[in-house]
């Protein structure tokens, strides 16, 4: 029975595995997202659904679920027909189930339909009116409201712009605006509720963007609301008089509190009408009206008298709103109110004085007045009276009083109310200044009307006296003297009149005569000061006595005279007169001269202004000479020497020689004496110098040498002319010229131009003797040394430049290094020239300028470059120098310099993490403490010790599905490992994760080098639940699946887009497959944003045609989800059951294995019988090797790619190294001799074994295979002679099964 279950079991795995090979495909959706614009008319094409099948089978659609009735799907085609109307407002996304067919198989699938918009909703207000009130006063440019309306469209169709069409009253237009983008609308102008309208109605628009999508129409919508703005009045304006202009009368000693006149003022703001408050603000005079604040009525307050206020009063009254305006005051209004003051008769005559001029004088009341006449005179007497009648209507009577009443009559007798009062002189006789000196009279004003108003006033005469004496002087002549030259205004006396009369006293003019005396002299005409009036013309030389009147007039003109006689004394005014112009004196050098000055004086002879003292003024030579004071002779006081003298004098000395008097102030005039100090040669040639030296070239006819300097000290050409000569040391080699100098003489010594100087010759110096020669035979000589100079024919050399560091990043102007160069010649000029400049980047040269190289040789760093060593690592300069004095042939070295800078470097780098697409995840088998989870990898551009890296877990973070953050304590740590210049950080954790948390770490791994630098970068580590845990099977051992990893890695990633991390590696169970190779790789699949994949979602995209074959070859055999463990929760609950069930196993094992023992032998002896059948079969139901029963090898090759395999001895007997010396002997004992080989057995012994067989299970029926390893035993013989040749059994296909 057992066998028979087992025979039933592989036959039905043999079918699965052959359902698995050549089943079928399903149809595959391949697009499960299209567009439809939401306006497609109905029966219109949407879209065609996208179907395959991998056989090529014709496919049949049908529409699934609740978004069915919108379409149809032509079921045949896919084509898929719009049935209602849509609305992407309504749903966007539309999720249509769809089933598609090959026959055999269906696949379903949900299509996500993108409904795409069409502009098919007009925007919508949000408000039907918006109605607002508003004060006039707002200010321009305020938002007063916003409108808003919303378009459930999208893109540019649900954008809404507004607009105002139309305000009524249309004067209103220019009044409002309206922001487009936002509906605001704003006061784009003044309001005012008394000029304009108080009330306005907007029509606004909100219109969309436009949009099409199924049509090629664009199209826009809108719509409109209706805004109705009040505007309120506001107390903005001032408020008004009426009835303008005021003007009002009153008598004057009118009563108080008498009714003048009455104001109004009204309110301007007509909507507000306020009460209004009445005051008076300004009144000139002050105090004489008041007004009620309520009804405006003027009345009179105090007195009135109209003559000391005037003929009218003006009023400012102001009238004021009781309530604040806009601007927090209250407005007011002022007007100007005149009031007529009539006049009574109430006011006296009075007398006043009058001051001033012009239409209104200064007068105030007088009793007393005073005027002046002269003495028998006739006329008016002014005395300054004026009399007024304050009255406005006036008639005054003068009346004249007094015991001197009949001397004078009064001027005018009738009088208005303003008149000036004279008095007229009617007896001039009774004037007389001897008898009485003052007169006094009385004047009466009286009124015509009233004879009771009267005035009186006293008016005192005072007479004066007349002019009738001369002046005179108090002597006849007066003798004066002054000194000449005396200053302009000098006081030579003062001299006065004298006259009696009183209106003289101080009075008097003085005048000087003759005419001819005023060019010297004049006299003040009101004081009688007689002044110099001449400084140059009085000069006593020229004359010393003047003669003048002096006269005097009084203020009528009549005269009196005295005589003046004038002596001029004498000053020092003249200076000494030297006889000569100037004198000229000839003296030979060493020799003696002398000479007299001669001078006079113009002064007073036999004073001091006369005497002359002689004297020479200070200069450079002036202290060669001396001068007797008193006679002026004029001698040298020591030996003239014509070379001691400047040679730009020519030998002439100037002396300036002085006579000066003895006056006060000393004058003094001066003379100049030429000195001519002639020469004489009495000196010898001197060379400038005491020896010379000159180089010249070789090989140059006639080259310039040198030239040497004599000077003969003799200042004339007569005696200092000199001529040079070679005498000694030449050689014939050279020749000498003289030349004048500006101070001697030049001679020039140049190579004779027949020779050729040879620097190679014994010749290499010559030492010449030149001689300088004046005209008197003077002689001087010298030494002259001449060096024969080599030419400068030579190339420059580099010497050997060392390495040279510098420091990366360094800005130092310094020089870093120096090319050194060398010249055998001895007058080279070095200069450096750089011919390349290579930087060693990454191992290879290139061009770079880093440094500069100077003309001098000094290497700099280039200002405008950065050295950086993580760019270069070294940089060779090669340079060549050029000697700029070469002469001949080439002036530069015949092989280049060179110098290697070596850039060193510092730690200027933070460490840089290397970029990784790597998605790490956490899984049930890493969740532990230690495990390795994630790792960074960075680098640090530095070298050496400034490159090495630690890094550190710095912060921990974990991000539910929610996206919320939650700070995590230090959960994992970073071990630093390092694979050649790129340090490797391990994550692993510290401590055991919990796994029930669903979401990803966020973990901060900070990379700091030696240097302190660091940079940071932040992991995201996901949780994957164990639910998303494949296993993946191979017939591969595990050395070769260990070995394939990475090509695994690579195909599943490729197949399924997701990471894949591998937890295990690990052999099959026993039951997963009949072949002795079984290997799990157990992995999780995983995207990079932490989505994990299902094995089910594995298994479909793994199967792939694309894919598959791919991983067919590395082995891969099955793809299942491995099993989850439910975590005990409590384990001593289960510790009895755990030891029952072990019991069990341990019996259940005993009992397998010897029922197996004896399966395998029986099977074994089936194998041998099925073989001896197989090879008794006839060979015409045969195309190849024998027929297996209970196998499907029969039709055709191939048609069972499970079992067509190569099946070898080993295999097919399990008789590998591994089976057990019972199963040998077991089959050895089916041999009938020992010396039976592999290759010759003998069918009759095949046959015993099978009879043997029959006998032991008691079956006299022909043999049977229950299984193809039957058939396959009974090929051993035969596979010894072809170990890999495979059988087929065309009789029998798969569609027989």
């Amino acid at each position: 029975m057992s066998s028979d279950m087992e025979g039933i079991t592989r036959s039905i795995l043999v079918l699965c595995l052959i359902g698995l090979t050549y089943a079928n495909t399903s149809p595959i959706i391949q697009s499960v997202v299209y567009n439809v614009c939401e306006d497609t008319p109905i029966d219109a094409v949407a879209f065609t659904i996208d179907a395959t099948d991998p056989e090529g089978d014709s496919l049949t659609y049908s529409l699934t679920g609740t978004n069915a009735v919108y379409f149809n799907v032509n079921r045949n085609t896919g084509v898929v027909t719009v049935k209602m109307n849509l609305d992407r407002e309504s749903n966007q996304v539309v999720r249509l189930g769809v089933v598609v067919s090959d026959g055999p198989n269906a696949t379903p699938g949900t299509l996500n339909i993108i409904l795409l918009d069409a502009n098919d909703n007009k925007p919508i207000f949000q408000e039907s009116s918006y109605d607002v009130q508003i004060p006039e006063s707002t200010p321009v440019g305020t938002p007063l409201f916003r409108v808003q309306a919303s378009d459930a469209d999208t893109g540019s169709a649900g954008v809404v712009r507004y607009s105002i069409d139309e305000v009524t009253p249309s004067v209103g237009s220019s009044l409002f605006s309206i922001v487009s983008t936002t509906g605001e609308v704003k006061l784009n102008g003044s309001l005012n509720y008394t000029a304009l309208s108080t009330f306005y109605r907007l029509k606004i628009s909100a219109t969309d963007g436009g949009g099409k999508c199924y049509y090629n129409e664009t199209k826009s919508l809108s719509s409109i609301a209706f805004s109705f703005i009040t505007v309120e009045d506001v107390p903005d304006l001032d408020p008004q008089f009426i009835g303008l202009p005021y003007i009002a009368k009153v008598e004057e000693n009118s009563p108080v509190d008498s009714s003048v006149f009455k104001v109004t003022a009204l309110d301007q703001d007509t909507g507000v009408n306020d009460v209004i408050i009445y005051s008076i603000e300004d009144s000139t005079p002050d105090n004489l009206f008041k007004i009620s604040g309520d009804s405006g009525v003027i009345s009179v307050s105090s007195g009135i008298d109209r003559e000391v206020i005037g003929d009218t009063v003006a009023l400012t009254v102001k009238a004021t709103e009781s309530k604040p305006n806009i601007h927090g005051v209250q407005a007011s209004a002022t007007a100007l109110v005149q009031i007529n003051i009539i006049d009574v008769n109430d006011e006296t005559p009075e007398f006043y004085k009058c001051e001033g001029s012009g239409e209104e004088p200064v007068c105030v009341k007088e009793t007393h007045f005073t005027g002046e006449v002269l003495e028998h005179s006739l006329g008016s007497v002014p005395i300054d009276m004026t009399v007024k009648d304050l009255d406005k209507i006036s008639n005054t009577k003068l009346i004249l009083e007094g015991a001197d009443k009949d001397v004078f009559s009064v001027e005018p007798q009738f009088a208005a109310s303003d008149s000036v009062v004279q008095l007229l002189v009617k007896r001039p006789q009774k004037l007389d200044f001897e008898k009485t000196q003052q007169m006094v009279l009385q004047v009466i004003a009286e009124d015509q009307e009233n004879p009771s108003f009267r005035s009186t006033a006293t008016v005192t005469i005072n007479i004066k006296d007349a002019n009738d004496n001369s002046p005179t002087f108090p002597q006849d002549t007066y003798k004066l003297e002054v000194a000449e030259h005396s200053p302009v205004g000098f006081t030579v006396a003062e001299i006065t009149a004298e006259d009696p009369d009183t209106m003289d006293q101080g009075n008097i003019t003085y005048k000087l005569l003759p005419e001819s005396i005023l060019p010297y002299f004049d006299v003040e005409p009101h004081t009688g000061i007689i002044y110099v009036k001449n400084e140059t013309l009085l000069d006593r030389e020229v004359r010393s006595l003047y003669s003048a009147t002096l006269q005097a007039r009084d203020t009528d003109g009549k005269p009196g005279t005295t005589v003046l006689e004038i002596t001029v004394t004498d000053i020092n005014d003249q200076p000494p007169v030297i006889s000569r112009d100037s004198y000229l004196v000839f003296v030979e050098e060493g020799g003696e001269f002398e000479v007299k000055i001669e001078a006079t004086d113009a002064d007073d002879p036999n004073t001091k202004n006369s005497q002359i003292v002689y004297g020479i003024e200070p200069s450079r030579y002036s202290d060669y000479f001396t001068i007797d004071p008193n006679t002026g002779v004029l001698t040298n006081s020591r030996e003239l020497d014509r070379e001691t003298l400047d040679p730009k004098l020519n030998g002439i000395i100037r002396l300036n020689v002085t006579a000066t008097d003895k006056g006060t102030p000393p004058l003094t005039t001066v003379v100049t004496v030429v000195i001519t100090v002639e020469d004489i040669n009495d000196n010898t040639p001197q060379f400038g110098a005491s020896s010379y030296e000159f180089s010249v070239r070789e090989g140059e006819k006639g080259a310039f040498v040198g030239s040497v300097f004599a000077e003969d000290l003799d200042q004339t050409t007569d005696f200092n002319r000199i001529s040079f000569s070679i005498i000694d040391g030449s050689f014939g080699s050279f020749i000498i010229r003289t030349f004048a100098e500006d101070r001697g003489y030049r001679g020039n010594i140049s190579v004779d131009p027949d020779i050729e100087l040879d620097y190679e010759s014994a010749r290499k110096q010559y030492k010449l003797r030149v001689e300088a020669v004046d005209l008197g035979q003077k002689k001087a000589v010298v030494m002259v040394d001449v060096n024969v100079i080599d030419v400068n024919d030579e190339r420059p050399e580099f010497q050997p430049t060392g390495p040279v560091t510098v420091k990366e990043n360094t800005t130092s102007s310094e020089p870093v290094g120096s090319f050194t160069g060398q010249d055998k010649d001895g007058n080279h000029s070095l200069v450096y020239e750089l011919e390349s400049m290579k930087c060693r980047c990454n191992g290879s040269l290139t061009t770079c300028d880093w440094f500069i190289l100077d003309p001098s040789g000094e290497v700099r760093l280039n200002p405008e470059e950065t050295v950086d060593y993580e760019r270069c690592d070294q940089v060779v300069l090669e340079a060549q120098v050029v000697d700029e004095n070469t002469e001949k042939g080439e002036n530069n070295s015949v092989t280049t310099g060179q110098m290697v800078i070596n850039i060193e470097d510092i730690n200027d780098n933070a460490p840089e993490f290397i970029p990784s697409d790597s998605v790490f995840v956490v899984v049930s088998e890493s969740a532990s403490k230690g495990t390795s989870v994630a790792g960074v990898t960075a680098i640090d551009r530095d070298s050496g010790i400034n490159s090495q890296i630690v890094f550190q877990v710095t912060t921990v973070q974990f991000q539910d599905t929610n996206n919320q953050t939650t700070e995590m304590r230090m959960m994992f740590e970073a071990i630093t490992t390092q694979q050649k210049d790129i340090y490797v950080g391990i994550i692993q954790t510290t401590e055991g994760l919990e796994m029930s948390l669903k979401g990803k770490y966020l973990v901060t791994v900070t990379a700091t080098d030696t240097g302190k630098l660091s940079s940071s970068t932040v992991l995201e580590i996901f949780t994957v639940d164990e639910s998303f845990k494949v296993e993946l099977q191979f017939t591969k051992s595990i050395s070769e699946v260990e070995q394939n990893r990475d090509k695994i890695i690579r195909s599943l990633t490729a197949a399924t887009k997701a990471a894949v991390e591998v937890v295990a590696i690990r052999a099959g169970a026993a039951e997963a497959s009949r072949a002795a190779d079984v290997t799990v790789m157990v992995a999780y699949f995983v995207y990079s944003n932490g989505t994990a994949l299902t094995p089910s979602e594995v298994e479909k995209m793994v199967s792939d045609p694309e894919h598959y074959p791919i991983l067919a070859d590395t082995g891969l055999m099955y793809i299942g989800k491995a099993p989850v463990i439910e975590p005990v929760v409590d384990p001593l609950k289960f510790i009895l059951l755990g030891m029952v069930g072990g019991l069990i196993i341990v019996l259940a094992v005993l009992t397998t294995s010897l029922l197996c023992t004896r399966r395998n032998y029986r099977r074994k002896l089936k194998a041998a019988k099925a073989m001896n059948s197989a090879s008794m079969e006839n060979s015409d139901n045969q195309k190849s090797g024998p027929v297996v029963p209970g196998t499907n090898k029969y039709t055709m090759e191939g048609a069972n790619p499970v079992l067509n395999l190569n099946i070898d001895t080993a295999m097919a007997l399990d008789l590998d190294e591994e089976s057990s010396d019972v199963d040998k002997v077991s089959l050895n004992s089916l041999d009938y001799s020992d010396e039976m080989t592999s290759t010759g057995k003998d069918p009759n012994s095949i046959m015993h074994m099978i009879r043997e067989e029959e006998e032991e299970d008691d079956d006299s029926g022909p043999p049977e295979y229950i299984e193809p390893l039957g058939a396959a035993l009974a090929q051993r013989g035969q596979k010894k002679d072809n170990p890999l040749m495979g059988f087929d059994n065309p009789a029998f296909s798969t569609t027989d099964l």
